[in-house]
């Protein structure tokens, strides 16, 4: 992983952009539809973030499954072929970019694999209590993890895990595979995990491990993000740290809306007040669009 030139800078969050264009994201499978039924806006949505500055984006599988898209009436031929190509249409904006801009800067794709409670599309991966096996949870994972691991994907993303059963299961899951990986937790404040472990006991369980490369925070309030630094780093000293906050907003599940106004003024300053304290990838998560990632593409 030296190659790769710190900070390296992610995009934002995806549905937020798919909902300015209009799109109606009501559905258990959430963004991982268009998938299916518009392929090409999904394409436009991770240009519109390359051009913004970002240099690494995540695919559009973070609800997608092969349980997910069977449970829609999708066969699992075609539920793996969808999957699979999410990392196709990444990189088709990767070479649209490389081809009006040139090879002068890494463009690199990560592979976006949610929580079992994204599956379960009903919020649950704001608790992290799912009520499963740890066997259950290593079959789930399992299978997208050898789909994508056979991707040019550069990298496998891990996000919002929430739980410290499905840190341990990704932990052992991840010895398996070489391919470069990143796992970012979900925490509820800036000590705990969002079924209340504390952060560090997760952090410890990867320290010393060769994978992942990188560990994290994502859709978890920009307050915490300085405290959860500074654990990270003296947890898991040896790894890359990675952080992509939500706005700050609240998300209603009921309605699967966002309530409260996102402040996008503070975003460049914190993302500096985050790179200063050691944070190595930096980007944004739900309510973070291209004008905040905009604002970061330059932090040194």
């Amino acid at each position: 992983m030296n190659t790769i030139n710190y900070p390296l800078i992610l995009d934002g969050g995806l549905s937020n952009v798919l909902e300015d264009y209009g799109c109606n994201l009501n559905h258990e499978l959430w963004s991982a539809r268009l998938l299916k039924t518009d392929p090409e806006l999904l394409v436009k949505v991770h240009y519109t973030y390359l051009e913004a500055g970002a240099r690494c984006i995540t695919t559009s599988s973070y609800q997608a499954t092969v349980e997910g898209f069977m449970r829609s009436g999708i066969d699992k031929n075609e539920a793996e072929k969808l999957l699979l190509s999410s990392v196709t249409l990444a990189e088709k904006a990767r070479n649209l970019y490389y081809n009006r801009h040139g090879l002068t800067q890494k463009v690199y794709i990560a592979a976006s694999m949610g929580p079992y409670g994204a599956f379960l599309a009903d919020g649950s991966e704001y608790q992290g209590n799912y009520g499963i096996s740890e066997e259950a949870l290593k079959n789930f994972h399992g299978k997208r993890i050898r789909l994508f691991a056979t991707t040019g994907a550069d990298f496998l993303a891990f996000e919002t895990i929430p739980s410290y059963l499905e840190v341990k299961v990704l932990s052992e899951l991840l010895d398996q595979y070489t391919k470069p990986s990143w796992v970012s937790f979900s925490c509820k404040d800036e000590l705990h995990l969002n079924d209340g472990t504390r952060i560090e006991e997760a952090a410890c369980l990867l320290a010393n491990k060769p994978q992942p490369f990188a560990i994290g925070v994502n859709c978890t309030s920009p307050k915490y993000i300085s405290e959860i630094i500074d654990g990270l780093k003296k947890s898991a000293p040896g790894k890359k740290i990675i952080v992509y906050p939500n706005s700050g907003e609240v998300y209603h599940v009921e309605s699967k809306t966002w309530i409260g106004v996102s402040d996008s003024y503070g975003f460049e300053k914190m993302a500096a007040a985050w790179r200063k304290k050691g944070a190595d990838i930096i980007g944004g998560c739900c309510r973070i669009g291209p004008d905040h990632i905009n604002r970061i593409k330059g932090l040194q």
